[in-house]
């Protein structure tokens, strides 16, 4: 199950791995809302075939990665607006000080643009609607779907919470902790017990089974941020790069060595450092002035060998995390020209210039110039937009659409049924 930025999207696979359906649906609820997130899973669960339905085995949640709300110890999220998830593109830069003094070297959790600072905007208003420091629970949007799942809300998957600041260690099979003075506040105890990813957390809950028509021996495997769903589902080489052309724009490599650095997440995914970034700005931008059948059509105008010489910076408002990370930074959509092709072409070359400096940043950082880049996310449906990128990356880009980050969980569910129980699974 993909939790995304846009919507919602099932895959099921069978024992050999192949893909028996693919179902999508947009958030029935604003996206800010947890019971859209519930209602959204039910519904697409809903559309396979109940034979199909009773023989599943695992299922595994991943979420937009910084997307972070509170809830009561029961999972149940407080009234009114406290109850709404502050998203993963929402910076809190009056927090910086304090998540950065928390969060010491943790640099992912240090940015303003991170969980920790949107935790601590949360906590404040928790605060002030009468709730003392560890009432409620912070959960990320993935582990709070998995609570519902289990009917326990206690854990939380290590990918997902790297940006409120847990801390993985420089070896790849070592135990992480909470970074700095977080283990340490009055609010502590509103923090997730962590678990890898791929781990078997346990089965369906009674009343999830029955809601889902799943069988209550189906278990319930940790799963990760949507972003690394996308790789699980891509499988790419050692040398690849891997880049999601979704609403926001995501940028994934393998590594030797973890890289940690303002803006850039580092992951372990199946034993390996997975280090990236994701930008603020995506092929969401695109749909504030065109809708799908305009952008399809007008992008079969543009010539990728004539520049438009506009210079263009899409974000979709104030604020960037990747490749730079500044929660103050202006988007640039003007000026607009007449051409509604050409104005089309200049908002795909500003997200290219985008993209090609977050391989350049990853590059400065130590990790070596990918050798082609595999392309997932709706953005990978346009071929205009591949030459573009093609052109100025000056490496081979491979477009690969029918990857979802859906499928890289039933990958990632598949294998934690067939590797069964580890040392590290929770009670």
């Amino acid at each position: 199950m993909d939790l995304g930025s846009s919507g919602l999207r099932i895959a099921l696979i069978d024992g050999t791995g192949q893909r028996q359906a693919d179902e999508s649906c947009a958030y029935p609820a604003p996206f800010p809302d947890p019971g859209g997130w519930r209602s959204g899973l039910i519904a697409l669960v809903d559309r396979l075939p109940r034979p199909w339905r009773q023989r599943i085995g695992a299922i595994a949640v991943d979420g937009t990665s910084g997307t972070l709300l509170l809830c009561h110890p029961d999972g149940e999220p407080p009234a009114g607006q406290l109850g709404q998830a502050l998203p993963y593109h929402q910076a809190c830069p009056d927090k910086a000080v304090e998540s950065a003094t928390l969060a010491a070297d943790c640099t992912a959790a240090a940015s303003p643009s991170g969980s920790l600072a949107r935790a601590l905007r949360l906590l404040d208003q928790a605060a002030a609607a009468g709730y003392g420091p560890a009432d409620l629970w912070l959960r990320h949007q993935a582990d709070w779907l998995m609570g519902w799942l289990l009917n326990d809300w206690r854990w939380g998957e290590e990918g997902n919470n790297l940006r409120l600041g847990w801390h993985l260690p420089d070896s790849a099979t070592g135990d992480g902790h909470w970074a700095g003075a977080i283990h340490q506040q009055a609010w502590t105890p509103a923090l997730p017990q962590i678990r890898p990813s791929g781990t078997r957390l346990g089965p369906l809950a009674p009343a999830a089974a029955a809601a889902l028509d799943l069988p209550a021996s189906c278990l319930v495997i940790a799963g990760s941020t949507d972003s690394n769903a996308g790789v699980l589902a891509a499988d790419p080489a050692p040398d690849d790069g891997i880049t999601v052309l979704g609403t926001t724009l995501v940028l994934k490599q393998f590594s030797a060595v973890p890289v940690r650095a303002p803006g850039v997440s580092c992951h372990r995914l199946g034993g390996r450092w997975l280090v990236g970034g994701a930008s603020n700005a995506g092929a969401g931008i695109l749909r504030r002035f065109f809708d799908d059948a305009t952008i399809a059509a007008l992008s079969r105008q543009i010539d990728p060998g004539r520049p438009s010489g506009l210079n263009l910076l899409p974000l979709p408002g104030t604020g960037e995390r990747f490749p730079v990370d500044d929660p103050e930074l202006r988007p640039r959509l003007d000026p607009r020209p007449v051409s509604d092709a050409l104005y089309l072409q200049a908002l795909l070359e500003g997200l290219t210039a985008i993209e090609q400096a977050g391989w350049q940043r990853l590059e400065t950082l130590g990790l070596p110039p990918v050798r082609r880049v595999i392309t997932l996310g709706g953005g990978a449906r346009n071929p205009q937009w591949r030459a573009l990128r093609q052109q100025r990356l000056g490496r081979t880009v491979l477009n690969r659409p029918a990857l979802s980050a859906a499928l890289g969980m039933a990958r990632l569910a598949r294998q934690g049924l067939r590797l069964g129980p580890s040392p590290t699974d929770a009670p």
